[in-house]
């Protein structure tokens, strides 16, 4: 078999790349994928007692008009308006989100320890004390939040979110993805008792109405049917001939390729050309893992709250998403725009530094729940339904060997006409928002088409 353009991963990057081909009129392409759905980690699943879970509490905004424009065309009115309302669990109570802006919910003791510290690294700062970059992310969170923050939310949160400590990561991937502090406003909103609650690109979001996020890709993906084989993935590619050996033992001859698959794994175990520069890079290359629980309850007591972080050791997880609140069809048998059940999905990261028994990680996270107050003692006897999934590949970790690592792999992979983009295809987090992965393969294959450049991933 030949085609022109062929596509490994039907998640958002490969799909994004097929959606622009077929805009441009180029619809000699393949998308193989290993998994028998579409979406990859933007995928959604139905359990076996009607609720729907995502593979982590996803939620939809974008940078781009042209992935809105896309969105409105596949959904058109099956789609819901929420405003965040995300929350902290730290010293026994609910801090809105960001933390730092929101201190004053803390006991007085915590929320002057934490003042304590912005004061003395505004001091700093103002004093230029700093004469060098920071090393790593912890020094970074040292030096922009101070102690107090650092200690109670940004250092513990952080471990259990990428399961790597700070020390291992570097700072340069923060951008938008962390709200820094404003040691004024902090005061200010202590001194007038007001939350501050604004800070994000996500403060709104969208969300299907129903079939979950997932939903999106399934209905992208059936723009063009022929041309996505679910259940094949790629198993042994040679570059210089062109071609690529499937998992089901086909050969695809193809002109261009795009690869959206762990780019390790890729280099790794995949491509033939491989050299022991390339190898090694890849060996440099750091991710976690997550394990995602759906847990469904009889009755729904209300509750706004989309989604909230735990940075403590009392509980498992480090995100609880209310996914009932996402959209009512998420849970069986709504009544009408009301959901009569729960739906609490829960995020566990693993790796080498954070291993974790996922074999009794279900257990624990009913105890957690209860330990953060999110369900009550007598809420065990109403769970109704219980989901998971394991996901080795949750996070590509913004290690402080990852750009070095990124410059010797991406340009003798494009060398031999491969391209990798993606969350896990380009390696970079803070371009691995739904939004930014669907452009990358946009923008992939109007750089083919046309000679544009990329603009979203660049090394």
């Amino acid at each position: 078999m030949r085609v022109k353009y062929l596509i490994i991963g039907a998640g958002p990057t490969g799909l994004g790349a097929a959606w622009q081909l077929q805009q441009s009129g180029e619809n000699d392409f393949l998308v193989l994928e290993r998994h028998p759905y579409s979406g990859g980690l933007s995928a959604s699943f139905t359990d076996h007692t009607g609720f729907t879970w995502d593979v982590g509490g996803h939620v939809v905004f974008s940078h781009y008009p042209a992935f809105d424009k896309l969105l409105d065309e596949l959904l058109g009115d099956d789609v819901l308006r929420h405003q965040r309302e995300s929350w902290i669990r730290v010293a026994g109570t609910f801090v809105p989100y960001p933390f730092q802006n929101n201190i004053r919910r803390l006991p007085p003791a915590l929320a002057w320890e934490c003042v304590e510290g912005l004061l003395a690294a505004g001091r700093a700062a103002a004093a230029d004390a700093h004469k060098t970059p920071p090393v790593h992310f912890r020094e970074w969170i040292d030096r922009v939040f101070g102690p107090g923050i650092a200690r109670l939310f940004m250092v513990p949160y952080n471990f259990k979110v990428w399961a790597h400590p700070a020390e291992l990561m570097s700072h340069r991937w923060i951008g938008e993805r962390v709200s820094v502090v404003d040691a004024d406003r902090v005061i200010k909103n202590i001194i007038l008792g007001q939350d501050d609650v604004a800070w994000g690109p996500n403060n709104t979001f969208s969300f299907p109405l129903r079939g979950g996020t997932g939903e999106i890709y399934r209905r992208l993906a059936a723009r063009f049917p022929d041309r996505v084989r679910l259940g094949d993935g790629a198993f042994r590619l040679d570059a210089t001939a062109k071609t690529l050996r499937t998992t089901s033992g086909d050969t695809v001859a193809y002109d261009h390729l795009l690869s959206t698959m762990p780019l390790d794994r890729l280099v790794v175990d995949v491509l033939q050309e491989a050299t022991p520069a390339m190898t090694a890079a890849a060996g440099r290359l750091k991710h976690s893992g997550s394990a995602i629980h759906g847990l469904g309850f009889d009755g729904a007591p209300p509750d706004p709250r989309c989604w909230m972080y735990f940075p403590e050791p009392d509980c498992p997880f480090y995100r609880v998403t209310n996914f009932h609140n996402y959209s009512y069809n998420n849970t069986p048998d709504p009544d009408g725009a009301r959901p009569r059940k729960r739906a609490i999905m829960t995020e566990t990261s693993y790796s080498e530094h954070k291993p974790e028994n996922l074999d009794s990680l279900p257990g624990r996270t009913v105890d957690g729940l209860a330990a953060t107050t999110l369900i009550a003692p007598d809420d065990r006897d109403r769970l109704v339904s219980t989901w998971e999934m394991r996901v080795d590949y949750a996070y590509p970790i913004p290690c402080l060997e990852r750009d070095a690592a990124l410059a010797v792999i991406q340009p003798a992979l494009e060398a031999r006409g491969v391209f990798s983009r993606g969350r896990f295809g380009g390696w970079k987090y803070e371009v691995g928002n739904m939004d930014h992965s669907f452009m990358q393969g946009a923008q992939w294959a109007d750089r083919i088409l046309t000679g544009a450049p990329e603009t979203v991933y660049t090394l």
